[in-house]
């Protein structure tokens, strides 16, 4: 009984003990403060295009999006000759912004520190005939291919009405307010890529268009983008090159570090609060500048096989390298062809492979072993697009950082702190009496004093 009652008093004062340390460390109010929150701006509702410039080639990709009727789905794209058309997918866009994302650091908090507390830690198509089955003999058909889920055919034509007729023969119903952006492209002598789904083929088979043309281009079809859209459309271009660019033909801005202020009550910046600002200062019109950073083409290649998983402790810059292992191609890419047609079913490729080309695309023509990679973003209005997006080489090349770290802040309330426990620590729902923990193993102490006295009593009494 003597030593039940002392292991009882003991064991009461550490379990007190270390009850007292799992709560303290919880509320981190002894010892650094946490992280800095960071607002990280990434517009996942935008338009998403991604153009690679070389003086090789140039190559758009497109992300594509539609809900409705497979059958009614087409897609018109204005080009220069005959282009090269491949498979692509959402994995890709989401690794590229996953990389470029801005993030925005909150600034030090700046409040006394903590008292020191030694002994704590921290914390289907009936009828189908296929795509340029209705013959116009003042269109030309240059090229025509299914790749993947699309029959996609290349047109060429000088005459305004045949081609407009012919889209609409085909399936493709231009509005007609938006004709006249047809009939300007074919002024200019633009050819076009026209695309449908194939009739067996459903609305989730859809997967991002490649694109690419010989020789440099730096134009990408705003005119065309702008058939469909709303009053305003968020898009965000990134491009892929050995340097930095611009838009040529639009106003553009960039919000430096020194105007962000963060506001701790909502633990957010003005970040967008100032975007929106500049933007309706420029008519709709302006494009902001995000970013221009420096990235290892071995990385990029590292978070698109991986399925886009990415670690920002893995490091963004030239040196950076994200160690994955690669995931099935099947998740993100579909394969081009049927692997048991025989020669005449054309070349087959598997996932893997259409996920290998798509991957070298982003690369071709440049120098490496590093890229720029420039992210461009606007919430423009419709009224605005009624010309093309045309690129330049910025003057300046330096670079600019996708992390913006926040110097100022507006309502910033500090911990007070008693003893070494912090005065409103959400995460602590206990805290010592006064005394602390001397106090807490003396009653513990004496439980166990008065409990042996007890028993040395009985003892007495049976003598």
């Amino acid at each position: 009984m003597t030593r039940s009652a002392f292991v009882l008093g003991a064991s009461l004062a550490a379990a007190l003990a270390a009850v007292g340390e799992r709560h303290a460390s919880a509320c981190g109010g002894c010892l650094q403060p946490p992280p800095p929150p960071t607002q990280t701006a990434s517009d996942v509702t935008d338009e998403r295009m991604l153009f690679v410039v070389s003086t090789t080639q140039s190559t758009l990709y497109d992300q594509l999006e539609y809900t409705g009727n497979p059958s009614s789905f087409a897609w018109v794209l204005p080009i220069r000759g005959t282009v090269d058309v491949g498979l692509s997918a959402d994995v890709l866009f989401d690794s590229i912004d996953a990389l470029t994302a801005t993030q925005i650091v909150a600034p030090p908090q700046n409040c006394s520190p903590p008292p020191s507390c030694p002994g704590f830690g921290s914390q289907s198509a009936a009828g189908y005939a296929g795509i340029g089955a209705n013959v116009n003999t003042t269109v030309t058909v240059t090229k025509q291919e299914n790749v993947g889920p699309y029959d996609t055919v290349q047109l060429h034509s000088a005459d305004t009405s045949a081609l407009e007729n012919w889209l609409a023969q085909n399936g493709f119903v231009i509005p007609t307010a938006e004709q006249p952006v047809i009939g300007a492209y074919v002024a200019e002598g633009f050819d076009f890529l026209a695309m449908k789904l194939l009739p067996d083929q459903g609305v989730q088979a859809m997967r991002p268009v490649r694109v690419t043309t010989p020789g440099a281009s730096f134009s990408l079809p705003l005119r065309m983008a702008s058939i469909g859209t709303g009053v305003t459309v968020g898009i965000t271009v990134w491009v892929v090159s050995d340097g930095r660019y611009e838009p040529q033909n639009f106003p553009f801005f960039h919000i430096d570090d020194s105007a962000l202020v963060w506001d701790w009550s909502t633990n957010s910046s003005n970040y967008t609060t100032l975007r929106t600002s500049n933007e309706t200062a420029l008519g709709g019109k302006g494009w902001e500048i995000e970013s221009s950073i420096t990235l290892n083409e071995q990385l990029i290649s590292s978070v698109i096989l991986s399925g886009g998983q990415y670690s920002s402790t893995a490091g963004v810059s030239s040196g950076g390298n994200l160690q994955a292992l690669p995931s099935d191609a099947t998740q993100d890419y579909l394969p081009i062809g049927d692997p048991d047609a025989g020669a005449d079913g054309g070349a087959y490729q598997s996932a893997d492979d259409v996920r290998a080309a798509d991957i070298a695309a982003l690369f071709v023509g440049l120098q490496g072993p590093n890229v720029r990679v420039t992210r461009i973003r606007s919430d423009i209005a419709h009224a605005a697009m009624t010309q093309d997006f045309v690129l330049q080489a910025s003057s300046d090349q330096s670079e600019i950082s996708n992390v913006r770290n926040v110097t100022k802040s507006a309502n910033l309330t500090c911990p007070v702190y008693r003893s070494c426990s912090a005065v409103g620590c959400a995460a602590s729902s206990w805290s010592p009496p006064i005394g602390g923990f001397a106090a807490i193993g003396s009653v513990a102490g004496m439980l166990g004093l008065i409990a042996a006295r007890v028993v040395r009593g009985r003892r007495r009494a049976s003598r």
